[in-house]
């Protein structure tokens, strides 16, 4: 297995009807590798995410890998039975200069054509499909043919790292490699930490506090818009969202945004 990543390192998260696992890589440019399968067909919730990533469908004795792009609202969707997926997550800043994140944002994904059952057609070269444990490869591929793209400045403004640039041109570069602004990032990832935290049990107002929250009502409205659902149901874990996990970038508290 690539990425160094032991067995026991591997999480997992089983829902009602689509199993979830991911795994950390040591390649620069990946934030998670993730596979995941169904054993029936059902609705969930897709939460807000800033990520832009590679996705591979195996359904019904067809594969096709489709590109997406950041989510900036809950939706429910339908998920088919019996299906299979490996998907790779880049990290922030890591884009397409041929799909930039934002033609892709909000469920408008570009699927790439197939070249065979096992490769598919980017840029007129043939790629073979990823897997799980070996998705490294691809992502090399694609950085070596200058189709992966890397913005550094995207990490220096998460980070707060100082740099010979004016805000207006560090807000461009962030929205042009990313999909969305910086206080939208703020607020998406926020949000869903503030979902991770209420799924492990916290109580709603220490969430407020943590995360710089002005009150409930105001994480109320985030989680809504975010993730579908308010704090109380959220804890009740009574419906299935899509992937949820720490992210490398945990939200700074700023009650601007």
């Amino acid at each position: 297995m690539t990425g160094g990543q032991s067995l026991n390192e591997r999480t997992q998260d089983k829902g009602e009807f689509f199993h979830l696992e991911d795994r950390a890589s040591d390649h620069p440019f990946i934030e998670k590798v993730w596979r995941c399968h169904t054993d029936r067909g059902d609705t969930f919730l897709s939460v807000a995410a800033n990520s832009f990533e590679m996705v591979l469908t195996r359904l019904r004795g067809k594969s096709f890998l489709t590109l997406r792009g950041p989510e900036t609202a809950a939706t429910p969707l339908d998920c088919p039975a019996e299906g299979q997926w490996v998907g790779i997550r880049f990290k922030p800043g890591i884009f397409m200069p041929r799909f930039l994140p934002g033609s892709l944002c909000d469920h408008n994904d570009v699927t790439l054509p197939p070249a065979t059952g096992q490769s598919f057609w980017l840029n007129g070269s043939a790629l073979e499909y990823p897997s799980f444990d070996n998705a490294e490869p691809l992502v090399k591929r694609l950085a070596k043919l200058g189709i992966l793209s890397r913005d550094p400045i995207v990490e220096d403004t998460l980070l707060r790292r100082p740099r010979e640039l004016s805000l207006r041109s560090a807000q461009r570069h962030f929205l042009r490699s990313t999909g969305v602004t910086y206080a939208t990032f703020r607020q998406i990832e926020r949000a869903r930490y503030a979902t991770i935290l209420l799924r492990e049990g916290v109580p709603i107002l220490d969430v407020v506090s943590r995360l710089g929250y002005f009150d409930q009502a105001h994480l109320t409205r985030s989680l809504r818009r975010f993730i579908g659902e308010a704090p109380a149901k959220i804890m009740q874990r009574r419906r299935q969202l899509s992937f949820l996990y720490k992210t490398e970038f945990p939200p700074i508290v700023d009650s601007r945004t």
